[in-house]
C-alpha cells in the first residue's frame, strides 16, 4: 500500500541523495519532505547522509535538509535532536502552522526557553540563548496575538519571564481591567519566584493606573502583596478628599479588605501613614494635582467658588467632613467595627443544639479524661466567637472535673468562644488570669494567658502589653511562660514586632522543653508573612536546640 502518493519505497528518492548535482540533492529533499510522514521509518536508514548535507557549508538546500532531518527526529520522538534541526531550518519551520509537529516541537522550545530565561535571572553564569530558539518563541507571541489568544501569550510570558510581553498582551486585549484581574490571580498562582513575583505586580499596578478609571481595590491588593502600606494610604487618603461618596466609600471598602486580609503589621503602618486629626490643615481654595501614581484625581479636588467672597462657614465644613472621614476610616482599620458587627452576626444566628453535647456529657464515664477534653473542645468550637457560655456555666461541677493540661485546655477554650470581644476580655478572664501577691493554679493562669491571646488574635494591640509583662513575671514557671507564649503568639500574630520575638527567643533558649515548644511556634506566628531575617542574622536555633529531647 502506498497511501495517497501511489508510492511503495522512497529507496529510488533516497538514492538521489548520492547525485553529484546539488539540484537533484534538493529536488530528493524535497520529495522526501512531502512523504515523510508515510515512509519515515525507510527514511531514517539514510538519516546520517541527510544530516551530512546539512553540515556542509555550501549547500544551498541546507535549511531543506534540516527541516527533514527534524522531522525524522520527530517520528523517532528524540524530540531534543528534532528541535535543533527545526531551529538550523529557520524560517522553513513555520511557526504560524498548526499541526502535530509544529504545535509539538512549539513546546519543547518554549520548555527550553523558560529553563534558560529562568537560569539566566538566577545565576550570572547562564548560558547565552540561541537566537534562532528566541526566534521561534517571539513567533509564538505573534501567532498568538494575531489569533487574540491573549491569556495564553500571557502564560507563556508569566514563565518566560517577559515583562514586555506581559505589558503587551494586557494592552492589546480588547477587556483590559479582565485581563489585568487574570494576570493578577495567575501571577500569584504560579509564580513562585518572589522577586519576579513583586516586579510583576509592580507593573500590573503601573498598567491599573493608566486606566481611564483605576480598579483602587485591585491596586490595593497588589499593594499588599508588596508591602507598599505608603501607596495604600496614599490611594485612601486621596478617595478620602474627593468631594464624590462613592469615591470616599470606596476608600471605606479598601478598608474592611485590609483587616481582613493583610496582616497587622501592615494595617498598622497604613494607618500611622494617614495624616493625624490635629496636622488636618484649614481647607484650601484648591489642592494641587497629585503628582504620585497612586493619586486618583486629575483635577482640583476642591474648586474655587466662582464669587470671590467666601463664607467663613463654609471651610470649616470640608475641613470637617474629611477629618471625620479620616477618623472612621482609621477605626475601620482598627478592626473593631469589622468585629463587632461579626460578633453580633454570631450572637444572633447562634443556633447551637446544647441537648447534643448534654447527650455527650452525660454517656462520659467520670474517670474519662480525653471524652471530658474533647466534650470542652467541642463545645469551644460549636460557640466559636459567639460569647455564649451557657452550657460551661450550667456544667461547673462537671468542668471541674479537668485537671492540670485539661483544665488549661478548658479555660483556653474561653478564648475561643469569646474570640473579638476585646473590651471585656480582662473582666471575662479575671477570675483566672495571674494576680499580684496571689498564686492560684498555673494551669489555670496558663489557660487564661493564652484564652486572652485567642480573644485578641490578629488584634492584639491592647492585649500584648499585659501579655509581655505576664510572661516576664512567670519566670520559673514553665506551665505560665507555655500559656502566656501561646497567647502573645496569636494576639502579635504577623506584626513581625522584634521585640517580642526576641522576648520569645529567650524563652527558647531556656532548658524547659514546655516553655521552650510554645515560645518557637508563638515565634513563627508573630513572624508570619513578614520578612523579617532574625534566623538569618542569628545562629541557626534548630543547631542551638538539636540536643533537645523535645525540640
Amino acid at each position: 500500500m502506498g497511501g495517497s502518493t501511489g508510492l511503495t519505497s522512497v529507496s529510488g528518492i533516497l538514492a538521489l541523495l548520492e547525485e553529484d548535482h546539488d539540484e537533484i540533492k534538493e529536488h530528493s529533499l524535497q520529495r522526501l519532505n512531502d512523504v515523510i510522514d508515510e515512509f519515515w521509518p525507510e527514511i531514517s536508514d539514510s538519516i546520517g547522509k541527510i544530516e551530512e548535507l546539512y553540515e556542509t557549508e555550501g549547500f544551498r538546500a541546507r535549511k531543506l535538509a534540516a527541516l527533514v532531518a527534524s522531522k525524522v527526529y520527530y517520528h523517532l520522538e528524540q524530540y531534543t535532536e528534532s528541535m535543533q534541526y527545526a531551529l538550523g531550518a529557520a524560517e522553513l519551520f513555520d511557526v504560524s502552522h498548526s499541526n502535530e509537529f509544529v504545535d509539538t516541537l512549539i513546546a519543547k522550545c518554549i520548555d527550553e526557553y523558560i529553563r534558560l530565561r529562568n537560569i539566566l535571572a538566577e545565576t550570572r553564569d547562564a548560558p547565552k540563548i540561541d537566537p534562532r530558539l528566541e526566534a521561534v518563541v517571539m513567533g509564538m507571541f505573534d501567532r498568538c496575538f494575531a489569533d487574540k489568544r491573549f491569556k495564553q501569550a500571557l502564560g507563556i510570558a508569566l514563565e518566560t519571564r517577559r515583562l514586555d510581553k506581559i505589558e503587551q498582551a494586557i494592552s492589546g486585549s480588547d477587556d483590559i481591567p479582565g485581563m489585568l484581574a487574570y494576570a493578577q490571580k495567575v501571577c500569584m498562582d504560579i509564580v513562585l519566584n518572589r522577586d519576579f513575583r513583586h516586579t510583576v505586580l509592580k507593573l500590573l499596578v503601573k498598567i491599573y493606573n493608566t486606566l481611564r478609571t483605576p480598579d483602587y481595590i485591585r491596586i490595593s491588593e497588589c499593594l499588599v502583596f508588596l508591602d507598599d502600606s505608603k501607596s495604600v494610604a496614599d490611594i485612601v487618603n486621596n478617595l478620602l478628599q474627593t468631594k464624590e461618596d462613592d469615591k470616599a466609600l470606596l476608600a471605606f471598602q479598601i478598608a474592611f479588605d485590609l483587616v481582613n486580609n493583610s496582616s497587622q503589621q501592615f494595617i498598622t503602618n497604613v494607618r500611622n501613614a494617614l495624616p493625624k486629626k490635629e496636622d488636618i490643615m484649614p481647607p484650601l481654595e484648591t489642592v494641587e494635582e497629585p503628582r504620585d501614581s497612586m493619586d486618583v484625581e486629575k483635577q482640583p479636588l476642591i474648586t474655587k467658588p466662582e464669587s470671590t467672597k467666601e463664607t467663613k462657614a463654609e471651610k470649616p465644613r470640608v475641613t470637617d467632613v474629611y477629618s471625620e472621614r479620616i477618623e472612621k476610616l482609621k477605626e475601620v482599620l482598627s478592626g473593631e467595627m469589622s468585629i463587632s458587627l461579626n460578633l453580633d452576626f454570631l450572637f444572633r444566628n447562634n443556633n447551637t443544639d446544647l441537648l447534643i453535647l448534654k447527650n455527650i456529657k452525660n454517656t462520659i464515664e467520670s474517670r474519662s479524661s480525653v471524652l471530658h477534653t474533647s466534650t470542652i473542645f467541642a463545645n469551644a468550637l460549636m460557640h466559636a466567637g459567639t460569647t455564649s457560655d451557657q452550657f460551661l456555666r450550667d456544667n461547673l461541677e462537671w468542668l471541674s472535673r479537668a485537671t492540670n493540661w485539661a483544665k488549661f485546655s478548658a479555660i483556653g477554650g474561653l478564648g475561643v468562644i469569646y474570640k473579638g470581644h476585646l473590651k471585656e476580655s480582662m473582666q471575662v478572664l479575671s477570675s483566672y488570669l495571674p494576680q499580684p501577691g496571689s498564686s492560684g493554679s498555673a494551669y489555670s493562669e496558663g489557660g487564661s494567658l493564652y484564652a486572652l491571646g485567642l480573644i485578641h488574635a490578629n488584634h492584639g494591640a491592647t492585649a500584648i502589653p499585659y501579655l509581655t509583662k505576664a510572661l516576664h513575671n512567670a519566670s520559673g514557671n514553665e506551665i505560665v511562660q507555655h500559656g502566656a507564649c501561646l497567647g502573645l503568639g496569636v494576639a502579635a500574630m504577623a506584626t513581625g514586632n522584634e521585640e517580642i520575638y526576641d522576648n520569645l527567643k529567650n524563652i527558647l533558649y531556656m532548658d524547659s522543653a514546655v516553655a521552650g515548644e510554645a515560645a518557637g511556634l508563638a515565634m513563627g506566628l508573630v513572624m508570619m508573612g513578614t520578612a523579617h531575617d532574625s534566623c538569618r542574622r542569628n545562629d541557626c536555633l534548630c543547631s542551638r536546640n538539636s540536643t533537645r529531647e523535645n525540640h
